[in-house]
């Protein structure tokens, strides 16, 4: 039996495999790189083990080395990394470890996903031609640019333009060979409405291969998955379409003789015809869907599967509906920005269970994150994950919306708001859910915050400061900040809300009690450090206050707001140049464009970030000339860090 497994990854997956260990009776390794010391994988632990390098956990030799260092006897690779690299699994089973994953030769055959799309169709599997990038054409547009050895998104690109094909293939396989050590990549025709459809597969050693059910993975953005549930919308309401994609997932597994646990992925029209993407050998980030309507642990039959277990000849009938929201580090509304920083609370009201299935209506937590937890800009952006289980579909979506806009979120910032309006809006309740959703219905909308939060939170959060500084205060006894004898001018704060936008708050102490010149219908009811009550056109509500330097975090029945409390006097040597262009976000310099003196021209690509194992793009944002290039390939930069600056042909 298998008494104690190294989980070779990180965060959010590494504490899940734990869980369920630890029911086990089984015993637990961590392995961390440096940015990772003080993450909460490392400490749940029974053993940890420090790896060399950020890139530790694409290092097989150190992998192994670890599980004989802390005498574990079996390795869960997770998902990522090196989750479906034959040549690791290959070698851990020759170091005399059990491999909790599927064979080699599957691993091999699935692993180039140009070979599995080949093999798929010998076996009868509906696929998509594969296209060679230098073979294409005109007449192939648009075309989807993937990795051949990974998926979540990385080594991704639509192409419309032949004339962009060459940089957009370097571009990806730059990340193909960061996030996964393999740079090929390969063209298919590009659905760019279809639904992304996959079904969970479970196979023993004894010839039994389950096909427990389906997941619809249409809400995506750059072709990763946001938002996924079980079952899916379109299959639910195409007659016989469950049955021919549970037939097309067995044949897929038994063509390559497959054990453990997998996801068979298709991409499918509106009508219900299917096409094979590829085959994930692992666990898929979102297999706590299938888990609440299934009632399975999948990573108990993992490692039961790899001790040699048999399956019982049919899975558990699946029942309810689950859906799962990805809670991401990153700015919707700023082109998916990644967000790095401290967490300084996190906390999801409510939620019933961490990594273990709900039984129940309810909401569960699936967490990379605690507080104090820093979010680095080297791996994945996903802090957590939250997931409802309900009897309806529409149940389960309003209880996962309300658990999200109730969640209090402190520091780095994340997709929230965009979870909560996708998970209310009427399209995605009435399963109208391509992978076209966000160009459909405007990400500027979906990533809002609610209407009026922002003034509300921020008149909140500066009565909060006033009686700080009344608590605080060591003159003039009991009487209110701005408190005068005769009626007197108003006090004024300042904030920025997320958007950039300024809140300008005047308030003054009158002998009616606070007086709020801008907010009609609005009165103070009560004010301390942390909490204020306000009486909105007579509704009462509670707003709580948390302050963490110049950042303020307000939480409200209305919906959450982040702010920047701004200066009364600003430094003038904080100012930066006109035509500056900042770096949005920590990352390193991959390549740059231009060279001082160039002319540029608006919207010309000049400077290429890589952070969290996404490029992201720094354009000109007008004509002019590059007067000043600060940075070059290689270099690592802070957020705000000046990249370089354009003098227009105004100036």
């Amino acid at each position: 039996m298998i008494t104690r497994v190294l989980v070779a990854n990180r965060g959010e997956i590494a504490r899940r495999v734990f869980t369920t260990c630890r029911r086990l009776g089984i015993g637990t390794v961590a392995v961390y790189t440096d940015p990772d010391a003080a993450s909460p994988h490392v400490a749940e632990a029974d053993a940890r083990v420090r790896l060399q390098g950020r890139n530790g956990y694409l290092d097989a030799d150190q992998l192994i080395a670890a599980a004989a260092t802390a005498g574990a006897d079996a390795i869960h690779p997770g998902y990522g990394f090196l989750s479906e690299n034959a040549a690791f699994a290959d070698a851990v089973q020759r170091a005399g470890l059990v491999w909790i994953g599927p064979p080699v030769a599957a691993v091999q055959s699935m692993g180039s996903k140009i070979e599995a799309k080949k093999l798929m169709a010998a076996a009868g599997v509906p696929v998509l031609a594969e296209l060679d990038p230098d073979t294409v054409t005109a007449a192939d547009l648009p075309v989807l640019i993937k990795a051949s050895a990974g998926g979540g998104g990385r080594g991704m690109r639509v192409v419309r333009d032949l004339a962009a094909l060459p940089a957009e293939v370097e571009a990806a396989q730059r990340e193909s060979q960061s996030a996964f050590g393999d740079p090929t990549v390969f063209c298919e025709r590009y659905l760019a409405a279809g639904h992304h459809i996959e079904v969970q597969v479970m196979a023993d050693r004894h010839g039994t291969v389950w096909a427990i059910g389906e997941r619809e993975c249409s809400i995506q953005r750059r072709h990763q998955k946001v938002i996924e549930e079980a079952p899916s919308p379109l299959v639910e309401r195409t007659p016989g379409m469950r049955d021919r994609l549970m037939e097309a997932a067995r044949l897929a597994a038994g063509a390559i003789g497959y054990t453990g646990a997998g996801t068979v992925e298709f991409m499918a029209d509106s009508a219900g015809e299917f096409f094979f993407l590829e085959m994930n050998t692992r666990l898929q980030v979102e297999h706590p869907v299938t888990e609440e309507t299934t009632g399975l642990d999948l990573v108990e039959l993992q490692i039961e599967v790899a001790d040699g277990m048999a399956l019982p000849a049919q899975p558990p009938a699946a029942q309810g509906y689950s859906i799962e929201a990805r809670l991401y580090a990153e700015d919707p509304a700023k082109d998916w920005q990644p967000q790095a920083g401290t967490v300084h609370h996190f906390e999801i009201p409510g939620a019933r269970t961490e990594f273990g299935t709900l039984g129940q209506t309810g909401v569960r937590l699936d967490s990379g994150i605690v507080d104090g937890s820093a979010v680095s800009v080297f791996y994945d952006p996903m802090l957590a994950k939250v997931i409802s289980f309900a009897p309806t579909r529409r149940r389960a979506a309003a209880i996962l919306a309300d658990a999200l806009a109730r969640a209090r979120i402190h520091g780095v910032g994340t997709n929230r708001h965009l979870l909560v309006n996708v998970l209310r809006h009427q399209a995605f309740l009435a399963g109208d859910t391509d992978t076209a959703f966000f160009d459909t219905h405007g990400l500027a909308d979906l990533a809002a915050a609610p209407a009026g939060t922002a003034a509300l939170s921020a008149l909140a959060a500066a009565l909060a400061d006033a009686a700080h500084n009344r608590s605080t205060a060591r003159a003039f006894g009991p009487a209110p900040s701005g408190w005068r004898n005769l009626a007197s001018g108003y006090q004024t704060r300042v904030f920025a809300d997320a958007a950039g936008d300024e809140q300008l708050i005047r308030y003054r102490v009158g002998r009616g009690g606070i007086e709020l010149p801008d907010f009609e219908g609005v009165a103070v009811l009560a004010s301390s450090p942390t909490r204020v009550m306000l009486s909105v056109d007579g509704a009462e509500l509670a707003f709580a206050v948390a302050r963490y330097g110049t950042d303020v975090f307000v939480d409200s029945p209305i919906g959450p707001a982040r702010l920047s409390s701004l200066p009364r006097f600003p430094d003038p040597d904080s100012a930066v140049a006109h035509g500056s262009l900042l770096a949005p976000m920590p990352g390193s310099v991959v390549r740059v464009g231009a060279a001082e003196g160039d002319a540029v021209t608006a919207g010309q690509p000049l400077i290429w970030l890589e952070a969290m194992k996404m490029e992201h793009t720094i354009a000109a944002p007008g004509d002019g000339v590059l007067a000043e290039l600060n940075v070059q390939a290689g270099q690592q930069v802070e957020v705000g860090t000046v990249l370089a600056r354009i003098e227009g042909d105004q100036q």
